[in-house]
This record gives C-alpha cells, structure tokens and sequence, in this order.
C-alpha cells in the first residue's frame, strides 16, 4: 500500500474565463480521485536465457524497466541462470544475484548493487532499454525520470534541485508534434505559447519571459541546432530546464533567461528499427517519415540512426502553404571507455502566406477577431530557412571516478523573406495600412565544450564535481529592401485583398555583426547523510566580445568587450525514497548594452546583466504518478534613459513570481495524466520615471491551466483516447494595462490504435486541435496581436519493419 500526500491547486475565483476554473477544478477532482493506492498490476514476463550476469543485468533492465548501477569487478566472470515467467522485479534480481553475495537495493526504477564490505564509491553502469547514456522512461512513457542538467550531467529528477521535464520520443511522435513548441507548450503550464502558426519563428515564454530560438541547444551545445524552427522528428528527447542557467549551461546567444531547452538527438537501439509515417494535416497538407537505425559489431559498438521527412501543401490557415524537408544521421560507437558520437543534419521549411500579426493604432479599441483560418498577410508572401548543422562528441572514463569529454558543432543557416512588416490597424471597422519588405540574412555559428567530471569521497562526505569550458561564435550578416507594395497599402483584417505580387526580390546589404562568449565553469555537489543531502556550489566566468561592422567598407564601427561572473547554490533534501525538497539561487546572464550618442553618458559600455531567481520547492514520486511543486521569484533588470537626469542605466526591472504545480504519470493502470496550474505574477517593478511602475507585464496571463489525459479504453485492445484542455487568463497587450484580450480555453481530441498487420506493427492516430474552432487574439513576438490557430485535423500512419 503507498500512501499518497494529496496536493492541492488554489483556485482564483476572479478568473475572467469562467473555462479556466472549470479546468483548474476537473484537475483537482481528477488526481483526488487518486486514493494512494497502487492497483495489482501483473509482474512482467520475464525471458532470460543463461548467460554473463552483466548482459543478463541489461535485459533485466530492458523488459522489467528497471535502472541498475554496479560495479564491473563485482560482476565480470560471473553466470546467471536462465529466469522465466512472470517475476516482479524484486524476485527477478533475487534469482539472478542468488549465490553471488552481491545485494541490492531499489527506489522504484533505480537499483543499486553492492556487495555488504564494498566500498561506497563504484564504478556507475546504467542498463536500460535503449542505450547507455540515456535516462530511464517514466511510468507512462510520456516523459523521463531524468536529463541533462548542463554542468552537471544527468540526473535523475528527484535528484535535481531544479524543475526540469524531458518529453520522450513517444509522446513526441503521439502529439504529432509539428515543431518543439507542439511539444513543450501542450501540458507544462510554466510555458506559454500564443497558438498562433505559420509565423516565422517558434515563439514561447518560459516562467514569463520569451525565450529565443537560438537559444536552444543540440545536444548540449549552442549553435547547433536550426536557429528558427526545428522539426522534432530527429530527436529522442527535448529536455525543459525552468529558470536561469547561466552556471549549467553558459549563457545563451540570445539572452534568454526564463528557462532552457536542450534537444537530444536519436541513437540506435538494441534491436534493429525500420519505422514509417504516413501524415495529414487539414486542409491538405501530406507527407511522410522514414526513421531507421541499427547497430554493427561484435558487441553492437556501432550504431547509426537517420531520419528523414517531406510535409508539404495548404495549411489549416486558408491560402497558407507549407513545406518541410528534414534528413539526419546520428552516429556513435561505444567501447569500454569511450563513448563517441556525431551528428548531422540539413532542414528547409518554406510557408507561402505566412502568418503575420497586427497593430492598433493610438485610440483603436481591440476589434473583435476574425475567423481563425484568415491570413492576414498576401498569399504570395513567403519566408524560406535552410538550416544545416553537425557536431561531434566524446568522452573518455580515464577511471572509476573522472570522466573528460569535448563536444564541438557548427551550423549555417540562410533566411530569406518577402513579407508586411508594419501592421497598423486605424479604425473601428478594421481596416489596415501596411508595406511589405524583402530580408535576406545569413548566420554562422561555431560551439565547443571541453570539461571533466569526477567525484571522490572525504569520510562520510561526497564530491561529485565538474569543471567545462564553453566556446559559442557567430556571424551574422542581413540585407534588406523596404516598401515592395511602391506605397502603404490599405485593406481590412476580416477580408484583406492585396495587389500582385513584387515581380523581383532585391536586398542589399544593411548590417554585419560577430559576438564571441567564452566561459569557464565549477560546480561541486556535497553530499551527506547517505546521499540524501546534496548541496551543489557553483561559479561561472562569462566573457562577451561583440563587434559591429560597416557593410560598405568593412570597418569596424563598434565593439562590446564585457565580462561577468555568476554563482548558483542548489540544496536537495530527500526526506524518503519518494519526497525530495529542493531551492536553488541561480542567476542568469544577457548582453548589456552600449548607452546611445544622445545620452548624457553616450558611449558608455555595460557589463552584462545578471537575472536573478530564488526557487524552492518539493517533487513527490509515487512510483507510478508524480507531483512538482515550486515557488519562485526572477528579477530581471531592463535598460533606459532617464527623462530627468538624461543618463542611460539598467535601472529599470520585471520582477516575475510564481507557483507550479504539475504532475505526469499512470495515475491508475490504462490512465495517464499530464499537466498542472501555474500562477504568475509578472510586475513591472522599476521604471523610467515611474511610468507603468507596477503594472503586469504585457502578454502574459496569470494564471494558465493544462490538462492532458491518454486512456486505453478497456475491452478494445490497441485503442487509445486522448484529450487536451488549456485554460488561460486574460493577457495585456501594452504595458499601461489599458487594454486586454480576453481569456480562453483550447480542446483537443484524438485516439489512437496499435494493431498488427501481416505480423508488423502499425499504429493508427488521430486528433483535433482546437474542436471548437474558436477565433482568439493573443500577442506574439513583434507585434500586439496575432491570431489564433483555427481548428486543424490531423492523421498518420506508422508501421514498423
């Protein structure tokens, strides 16, 4: 019997959608009908045939889903019996370890063996189901117990003084995830995600600020991965690190400091794989995915895995044509010591008629939106990016207790545009004045990461500490032409009608830049008390070099040369097996500016400025089902010039605080659940002159509610429903909380069905986003309003080779 601590969500009775307390009220009802009691489940089938305890141990871990750490001298040169029948994972490793002294000890899925005079430090193995260096799936499938945690390496969640989630490769093939946003934004109510498509770039805010798309990183590294919109299919899992992480992971490219997102590419597995895809997407968008992988090699050390997708035809968005076009390769070989892998990969998406938001002129009440599928944008507008990238990665187990590795990557990308720009919507009626230019930019980006993990013991007292090094460059050339429609052009957002389309593309030469961040790393986790205890210190040394240039001559016309250095302290306290406690001090880093020549202090440099978050908070794992709950407070400073004094300062700040709750898992035997409530208060704490001083930041609500439920409906084997709610307070659109757009509440339905066909497995899927068809404004990046998705139907087809 497992006792259950129940925790509860404030409702805000003050909600303006009457949607969203319902939600937050059937989230509640649902996991308190969730008694503490494990229903019997029956003990897997186990099949194991005599052989080396070690290899016995790994297929152990395969088909009981188990995570086991040992050490290689206890082990090497012994057999185990043949076990079969359905054992529970107690008995299982009971039968295999009999007569060896070796002892074991479990926590749910980790298990750790010893023998009784062993000492306390040994060699780490991980043996589970797919490959070495990969966390164990959760109950349910639909996350991970664990990921990266940057410096730190991988952790198991209940072992992290962070709030962190990483989405498997299941559920991102069962969301049919268009991008990583379908992904991250469907049930973690830390993120917010406007639901507005076709638009350029992914646009999504962690923790209440925006995060950048060159932010997210490949596999560890920024720079890498596609700098304006990744297809998902490539990747095993997408890791969501929530606040600032300068020490973890260095500071991003793009400043962003609401949380972090690292992208973790597809290895091979044991078994040889040979999957295809089949898709849909209304109103008549087809395509298809290859994802094949093996391994090569006496002891299967070899292994590569590629992907490849084509999506292309209308959207749901009338007049909106997408196309994408993916192919990846993961490599890796892995030998006693030493683990290497590459990656690489090229991508195109191109949209025809994308999505563009709108303004309000001064005095212009928001209007009523119109329907969902209008493109507000000429048909014949486009953008097209084309991304390629590669990185190599090692490390090396120089012994029992120090591991160095070194990552590097590179990655160029072209992005070209014909499209409105400027959106201004003048009158009540709706109409619009607008232009359209062409843009054209390239980027080139480096990366590298070289550093060393060890751990060590002082009496009853652990080190686990880490040391890296990071190095992120890139060159960024635009070019660009204004006014392609000859003059403003007028039309009206509930029938917009343009002119032909520009019969050229032309875009000179506007700006080159270059920005260099090199960083040095430390962190040390402490541990007492048997482990349960862990204090992890931390230091990081950034330095940021920007250089500006003149695109006539070449000249250099600016330089930004600034350095900054940022500590973190993180305490976890695992009172049980099942409860940890947790609060971390980290800071997060984003390139100051240079004052501006009518400032009283004109040419003035500043160092780069540090956001600051306070975290505490408790993770509660009940084998099966698991809860996260977490308190925070993130200040961030913003530049200004002072009307007064004429001085330009960092003197402005967004004090954001907020509460999660979330939870993921089996909640009972065929009944998965995902989601949570998020309170937030994003205040606008110091102000040039006071101006809009405590107000709530602009586009972001207070309070966001999600739900996601999978059930396997009994007596229809294979069958699956699936359902998703996402509630949101009302956002303001301008930072004197003048105006709002009402809130809103999103439902998506589908099913799925895993049969077999002529003995191979296929799996049927189905769902409908936004079943309502409901017509929404939210706000996303660049302008005041955009419109939200219209309902879209989607289908795939995949089977197994």
């Amino acid at each position: 019997m497992k006792k259950t601590r129940m925790l509860h969500a404030p409702v805000c009775a003050r909600a303006r959608d009457g949607g969203l307390s319902t939600l937050v009220m059937a989230v509640a009802l649902a996991l308190g009908a969730h008694q503490g009691q494990t229903q019997a489940q029956t003990p897997p089938a186990i099949q194991i045939s005599a052989q080396p305890l070690a290899s016995a141990l790994l297929q152990l871990g395969e088909q009981a889903d188990l995570q086991i750490f040992f050490s290689r001298a206890d082990v090497d040169g012994r057999q185990a019996g043949p076990l079969s029948g359905q054992l529970s994972p107690d008995e299982a490793l009971r039968r295999l370890l009999a007569g060896t002294g070796i002892e074991f000890r479990r926590a749910g899925r980790n298990v750790s063996l010893s023998r009784p005079s062993d000492a306390t430090q040994l060699e780490a193995v991980t043996v589970h189901g797919r490959r070495d260096s990969l966390p164990q799936v959760y109950e349910g499938g639909q996350v991970a117990a664990g990921g990266r945690v940057g410096l730190l390496g991988d952790k198991d969640f209940m072992e992290t003084p962070f709030s962190t989630i990483s989405y498997t490769e299941k559920f991102i093939a069962d969301r049919q995830a268009r991008d990583i946003t379908d992904v991250i934004a469907a049930t973690d109510p830390a993120v917010f995600a406007t639901g507005v498509t076709g638009i350029i770039a992914e646009n999504y805010s962690i923790r209440g600020f925006s995060s950048s798309t060159n932010d997210v990183s490949f596999n560890g590294l920024y720079g890498v991965s596609p700098f304006y919109r990744a297809s998902p299919e490539m990747f095993e899992r997408i890791e969501v690190l929530k606040g600032p992480s300068a020490l973890l992971n260095a500071m991003p490219p793009g400043g962003s400091v609401g949380g972090a997102v690292n992208l973790v590419p597809k290895r091979a597995g044991e078994e040889p794989l040979a999957s295809v895809t089949a898709s849909y997407m209304a109103n008549s968008q087809f395509g298809g995915h290859v994802d094949l992988g093996s391994r090569f090699g006496e002891d299967k050390q070899f292994g590569i895995r590629f992907n490849g997708v084509y999506r292309e035809g209308e959207s749901a968005i009338k007049q909106q044509d997408k196309k994408t076009q993916l192919a990846s390769l993961g490599l890796d070989w892995r030998g006693e010591r030493t683990r290497v892998s590459a990656d690489l990969y090229a991508s195109e998406e191109r949209v025809d008629g994308p999505t563009r938001g709108i303004n309000l002129a001064p005095g212009v009440d928001i209007p009523k939106p119109p329907r969902p599928d209008t493109l507000l944008n000429p048909s014949w507008a486009f953008f097209d990016t084309r991304d390629q990238g590669a990185m190599v990665r090692g490390e090396f187990d120089v012994n029992e207790s120090l591991t160095v590795y070194a990552a590097a990557g590179a990655s160029k990308t072209q992005y070209k545009t014909t499209s409105v720009q400027t959106v201004q919507v003048f009158n009540a009626a709706g109409d619009y004045r607008t232009n359209a230019s062409d843009l054209l930019f390239e980027v080139d980006k480096r990366s590298a990461e070289a550093g060393v993990r060890g751990r060590f013991q002082t009496g009853a007292i652990g080190h686990q500490w880490s040391l890296s090094a990071t190095h992120y460059a890139h060159t960024d050339e635009q070019f660009g032409r204004r006014n392609v429609l000859g003059a403003d052009w007028v039309t009206n957002i509930y029938d917009p009608a343009w002119g032909p389309a520009p019969s050229s593309f032309s875009a000179p030469a506007i700006s080159k830049t270059k920005l260099r961040l090199n960083s040095v790393g430390l962190a040390d986790t402490v541990s007492f008390a048997q482990d349960r205890v862990q204090l992890t210190l931390g230091l990081r040394h950034q330095t940021v070099v920007s250089d500006t240039f003149d695109v006539r001559t070449g000249d250099r016309t600016s330089r930004y040369d600034q350095s900054a250095t940022t500590p973190a302290v993180a305490l976890l306290v695992q009172a049980t097996d099942r409860l940890s406690f947790y609060m971390n001090y980290i800071e997060g880093l984003s390139q100051g500016s240079t004052a501006p020549m009518t400032a009283a202090n004109a040419g003035e440099v500043f160092a780069p400025f540090k956001t600051r978050q306070k975290e505490v908070g408790l993770k509660l794992d009940l084998g099966e089902f698991a809860h996260t709950l977490s308190l925070y407070e993130i200040k961030r400073p913003s530049s200004y010039t002072d009307p007064y004094s004429n001085v330009f300062s960092f003197g402005g700040e967004q004090r954001n605080r907020g509460v999660e709750w979330t939870f993921f898992g089996s909640l009972t035997p065929g009944l998965r659940l995902m989601g949570g409530v998020a309170y937030l208060d994003p205040k606008l704490t110091r102000s040039a002159g006071g101006l809009n001083q405590g107000n709530m930041a602009a586009g972001l609500p207070r309070l966001q509610a999600k739900l996601g439920l999978e059930w396997d409906v009994p007596g229809a084997q294979g069958l699956t429903l699936t359902a998703n709610a996402t509630s949101v307070s009302r956002q303001y659109i301008n930072a004197d909380n003048s105006q709002s757009v009402p809130g809103r509440t999103i439902y998506d339905l589908g099913a799925r069905y895993a049969t077999k066909v002529s003995g191979r497995p296929l799996t049927l899927r189905a769902s409908v986003a936004n079943v309502g068809n409901k017509a929404y404004w939210a706000m996303p990046q660049w302008t005041s309003l955009g419109l939200g998705a219209p309902r879209t139907v989607m289908l795939s087809a995949t089977m197994d080779f």
